[in-house]
C-alpha cells in the first residue's frame, strides 16, 4: 500500500513562496513517477508539474512554467515543489501524485494511481 502525506501549505501574499513536500511510504519509491496537481475552488483538478523516476526530466503546466520547481529525493523517498511568484491564482489545494505503470510522464490525472490527501494554498494578494 502506498501512501503520500503533503505538507508545507498556507496562507501566503502575492509574490510569495512555499515548499511544498510531499512523503511516500512505500518500498521503491525511485519506482513511480510523481506529479502535483491542483484543485482550486469551483473548478476542476488540473496537472501542475510531474517528475521522471530518476528525477532528470521534469514538466509543468504552462500557468507555472518559471515559477514553480519540482524536484525529489529518491534516498529519503520525499517529493517537492518549489513555488515561487505565487499569485491569488494559484489558491487551490494541492495534492501530490504517483504513477507507477506509465512509461513515461503523463500529465493527466487518470495515469496516476496513488494520491495525497492534499494541501491547502492561499494566496492573497
Amino acid at each position: 500500500q502506498v501512501q503520500l502525506v503533503e505538507s508545507g501549505g498556507g496562507l501566503v501574499q502575492a509574490g510569495g513562496s512555499l515548499r511544498l513536500s510531499c512523503a511516500a511510504s512505500v518500498r521503491s519509491f525511485g519506482s513511480f513517477i510523481m506529479g502535483w496537481f491542483r484543485r482550486a475552488p469551483g473548478k476542476e483538478r488540473e496537472f501542475v508539474a510531474a517528475i521522471s523516476r530518476t528525477g532528470s526530466n521534469t514538466y509543468y503546466a504552462d500557468s507555472v512554467k518559471g515559477r514553480f520547481t519540482i524536484s525529489r529525493d529518491n534516498a529519503k523517498n520525499m517529493a517537492y515543489l518549489q513555488m515561487t511568484g505565487l499569485e491569488p491564482e494559484d489558491t487551490a489545494v494541492y495534492y501530490c501524485s504517483a504513477d507507477l505503470r506509465s512509461p513515461q510522464v503523463r500529465e493527466t490525472a487518470k495515469s496516476y494511481d496513488y494520491w495525497g490527501q492534499g494541501t491547502q494554498v492561499t494566496v492573497s494578494s
